[in-house]
């Protein structure tokens, strides 16, 4: 995609082109007749005023990317202090969950030492147990055995069930157990919710630097283009400064030739005052002597004073 500060790069490279510049030389200057002069001098005010437009409007791009520039800065500061306000949180959390885990790993120590206190781990389960007698007496229903075979299943489905009645009264008597079973998985509970703060904290957080990183590059790619925008500002204008110190040297050398031409002037009135002056009195002889005056005579001696 073309951007505005290309074609204005573009446009830069063909308008700074040396061919455009006005070139002044000492002999150009010195030998120069008035007229050549007064050209000069309007080509290069042309040209200065062109490069110092050309050059403010560098400066104007320049100071728009600068702008964007600390805007995508601006911006990557906001993500930063976002990121470190999440990672802050998510450090809060952690302590939380680790205090939480510690706290409900020694409840569900005290729990399996309560049970051992009960044997509530030596054998099956009360579920297991529940299952196993729930099978046997299943099997005494519907297989067909021997008086001796149902007899010794008979017994095992007593011995099972003993084993459960005792099973369930350890049970019944260790409501403290359950309690502490309650409240361990509950601290679990709560230090779980905790981690899962910590999981979307750090992704948002995550998600923050990401913006960070990229706003950062791309205040990186405008300074570069504001960098080159300068440089080109820069060319204009000392292109510009170059012009114009011609174009007053020029300005300098019409006013000497214009001195020049007045002392020529003013040197060519005082001859002819001087011609004009001897004729008169050449004049003034004769009329002295009685010679007969015309009226041009006359008045070139009433115009030097003489009459």
């Amino acid at each position: 995609m073309v951007t505005q500060q290309d074609v204005l790069q573009n446009h830069d490279v063909e308008a700074l082109s040396e061919s455009n510049n006005i070139d002044l030389t000492d002999d150009k200057l010195e030998n120069g007749s008035k007229g050549q002069l007064i050209k000069v001098a309007g080509q290069l005010r042309d040209r200065r005023n062109d490069l110092n437009q050309m050059a403010s409007e560098r400066a104007s791009a320049r100071d728009d990317l600068n702008a964007k520039t600390r805007e995508k800065v601006d911006e990557a500061q906001d993500h930063r202090e976002n990121r470190d306000e999440l990672n802050e949180q998510v450090q809060e959390h952690k302590e939380s969950r680790n205090e939480l885990n510690a706290e409900a790993n020694e409840l569900f120590d005290e729990v399996e030492q309560m049970k051992e206190d009960l044997e509530l781990d030596d054998g099956k389960n009360i579920e297991e147990l529940e299952d196993e007698i729930e099978q046997l007496e299943f099997r005494q229903q519907t297989e067909v055995l021997s008086t001796e075979d149902e007899r010794e299943l008979i017994e095992k489905i007593e011995d099972k069930r003993d084993e459960l009645r005792e099973k369930k009264e350890k049970v019944e008597d260790s409501g403290e157990l359950e309690a502490l079973i309650e409240e361990a998985e509950e601290v679990r509970s709560e230090a779980s919710k905790h981690h899962q703060k910590v999981t979307e904290l750090a992704d948002e957080a995550q998600e923050h630097h990401n913006q960070m990183i990229e706003a950062y590059r791309e205040a990186d790619d405008i300074r570069d283009e504001a960098d080159e925008m300068h440089e080109l500002f820069v060319e204009a204008q000392e292109a510009a400064d170059r012009h114009h110190e011609d174009f007053v040297r020029v300005q300098k050398r019409l006013r000497e030739l214009d001195k020049q031409e007045e002392e020529e002037r003013k040197d060519e009135r005082e001859e002819e005052r001087e011609a004009a002056k001897e004729e008169a009195e050449e004049i003034y002889q004769k009329f002295k002597e009685g010679e007969t005056l015309d009226t041009e005579d006359l008045m070139k001696l009433q115009k030097t004073g003489l009459l």
